[in-house]
């Protein structure tokens, strides 16, 4: 069985921690995912036999780690989807960044593009085919040693939205190479999502999960995370 860390399991949900390296579903690579494993935990669990359905509602880069939640059931996929696209469920993440932002907190609001052959993400003009808008809130809680941890919270949910968005304005993830280049300082990507906000999609109860970023390991043991989050 795998070692997975569960957080909250009901009829209709389970939430559950992705560890940082392992993607959140299948990919061209075909490596172990976190859809998988959460597929083969409820099949072994529970005798099911046949194929188990489990809904994938959201993704995390396969760097990032942090709280995520699968549907057990199409009916519950389907609400939560539609809460996605309501704004109604709220991603927060934490993150190291190379340097402190002139200001403390802010909106930054760009438009992305992929580029589906090397898989890298650019800011560009509205009016560039294919952009898409990508809009989040930072809010710088400590500084330390050149770096600061910061409390982003997306309104969007683009790919590599977050990590795009701080490089562009020059404070990029601590070891984001991809993106920020020899300043990100080598070592695993400085990206967490530590909070997740939706409403059952059966017992409608407003659910929030919370989860620290692995606290004895660089960069994060380098600040006051529990403090800073008032947890």
């Amino acid at each position: 069985m795998d070692d997975l860390t569960i957080l909250h399991e009901d009829n209709h949900i389970i939430v559950v921690m992705k560890p940082q390296g392992l993607a959140s579903c299948g990919d061209e690579s075909g490596d172990d995912n976190m859809l998988e494993q959460v597929r083969r935990y409820v099949k072994e669990t529970y005798n099911k036999p046949g194929n188990v359905y489990i809904g994938l509602v959201h993704r995390l880069d396969r760097p990032t780690g942090g709280v995520m939640v699968f549907a057990k059931t199409s009916k519950a996929a389907s609400r939560l989807a539609e809460q996605m696209r309501n704004g109604d469920f709220e991603k927060k993440y934490l993150a190291v960044l190379v340097g402190t932002p002139k200001e403390p907190k802010g909106t930054l609001v760009n438009y992305l593009k992929k580029n589906p052959v090397n898989n890298m993400v650019y800011i560009c003009t509205q009016t560039t085919d294919g952009a898409k808008m990508a809009s989040l809130d930072y809010r710088v809680l400590e500084e330390k040693g050149g770096y600061c941890l910061a409390d982003i919270k997306l309104h969007t949910g683009r790919t590599h939205q977050i990590r795009v968005q701080m490089a562009g304005i020059s404070h990029p993830v601590y070891g984001d190479m991809r993106y920020g280049g020899e300043s990100a300082k080598k070592g695993n990507l400085a990206l967490w999502a530590y909070s997740l906000t939706f409403t059952h999609p059966v017992t409608k109860e407003r659910l929030r999960f919370m989860l620290e970023p692995p606290a004895d390991s660089v960069p994060w043991k380098n600040f006051d995370v529990a403090k800073a989050l008032e947890l």
